[in-house]
């Protein structure tokens, strides 16, 4: 089955995220299929947070993917971001 999780990156106490699509018996960091943008839980400044291609998650989610929770926050704050500003 393909789930859309997080995959952990960046320094000591500075975490990233990228999320993916990937095999959900791959390892966390491991192999993914694709790229569907990342998350900065720690982004200052002028640094953006999150950027999602929702096109592409739309499509996973629509060919069976399943979304990790915190996934599905993520994605459901990112829209909610993006509805107010267009």
């Amino acid at each position: 089955m393909v789930t859309i999780r997080l995959s952990r990156g960046g320094a000591k106490k500075q975490p990233f995220y990228h999320i993916v699509a990937t095999d959900s018996r791959s390892r966390r960091d491991g192999r993914y299929i694709e790229r569907l943008g990342y998350y900065n839980p720690v982004a200052r400044g002028d640094a953006t947070k999150t950027v999602i291609d929702l096109d592409r998650v739309d499509y996973w989610t629509g060919v069976g993917a399943q979304m990790s929770e915190r996934v599905a926050k993520v994605v459901k704050g990112y829209r909610k971001e993006n509805a107010v500003a267009a």
